[in-house]
């Protein structure tokens, strides 16, 4: 069992709407978990229990413009929404924390590990795209955050860009944050890749979904290639593309937990 609340972490002109799961027995790490663009961290309401249920303290802090975070929405880099997830791993992780990452949200938790290394033990890449992806995918990413539009055509646009064949896409119809998705686009150009790309100097599990249209099998050892095989480790969850973790909750907690195993206690 765990239970479940929310806080509010406020420095200067921000404030971060947090969720917290943490489990009735003892607390054996911290693992914050960040959602995919122009999504909350509402997404993660089962694996956060699940998460829990393992022990972890599970940290959700949701992005500006989205529930009850507030902040200035103009002039961002990817800098600025790390450091709210820094500050709130501060206030709450009792001194640093595991960062996971789904999607756009593991380019934030790269850029915490970059520009906060004493907060982040490791750092997971939940789906985490290729350095180039084809622009047709942006095209359909547009029409699911695109609330305006039909139904069918939002699902034919998150099954192409989210869900593997035989894996239903209606969840994810709702949930969505347009405002805050074109601040988080236009923070994402205003960041050059190389200040968050390689994360640091933590240890990374390139967790991969094997039917990621964003990242396609030839893409498989890019992060690894870049950042050495002494700091990666990889695993793909069959069966998935990239919403992963509402396609395969049991496998991607599974591969979480066995992996923060092997650095707890360094």
């Amino acid at each position: 069992m765990s239970q479940r609340w929310r806080v509010s972490i406020a420095y200067d002109d921000v404030s971060i709407d947090t969720i917290l799961d943490a489990p009735d027995s003892e607390v054996i790490d911290s693992l914050v978990l960040l959602p995919s663009s122009s999504r909350d961290s509402e997404d993660f309401d089962e694996i956060a229990e699940m998460f829990a249920a393992e022990g972890f303290r599970v940290i959700r802090p949701q992005p500006r413009g989205m529930c009850a975070s507030t902040g200035p929405m103009e002039g961002l880099t990817l800098h600025d929404y790390a450091r709210d997830v820094a500050v709130v791993i501060e206030r709450l992780a009792e001194g640093s924390a595991f960062v996971l990452g789904h999607a756009f949200g593991q380019w934030i938790g790269r850029c915490v590990a970059a520009d906060f290394p004493a907060l982040v033990r490791g750092v997971i890449l939940a789906a985490a795209a290729a350095k180039a992806t084809p622009p047709g995918l942006r095209d359909h990413l547009a029409k699911c955050v695109d609330t305006s539009l039909p139904d069918p055509d939002r699902l034919a646009a998150l099954q192409a860009a989210f869900f593997a064949p035989g894996h239903d896409p209606s969840p994810w119809l709702g949930n969505w944050h347009p405002v805050a998705s074109k601040s988080q686009r236009a923070a994402s150009a205003a960041t050059p890749q190389a200040e968050w790309w390689t994360a640091g100097s933590a240890p990374v599990l390139d967790l991969q979904a094997q039917l990621d249209p964003w990242r396609p099998a030839d893409t498989r050892n890019g992060i690894l290639d870049d950042l050495s095989a002494e700091r990666v480790t990889i695993i793909v969850i069959p069966d998935a593309s990239h919403a992963l973790i509402p396609e395969q909750p049991d496998a991607v907690v599974n591969a979480v937990c066995s992996w923060t195993r092997t650095l707890q206690g360094n």
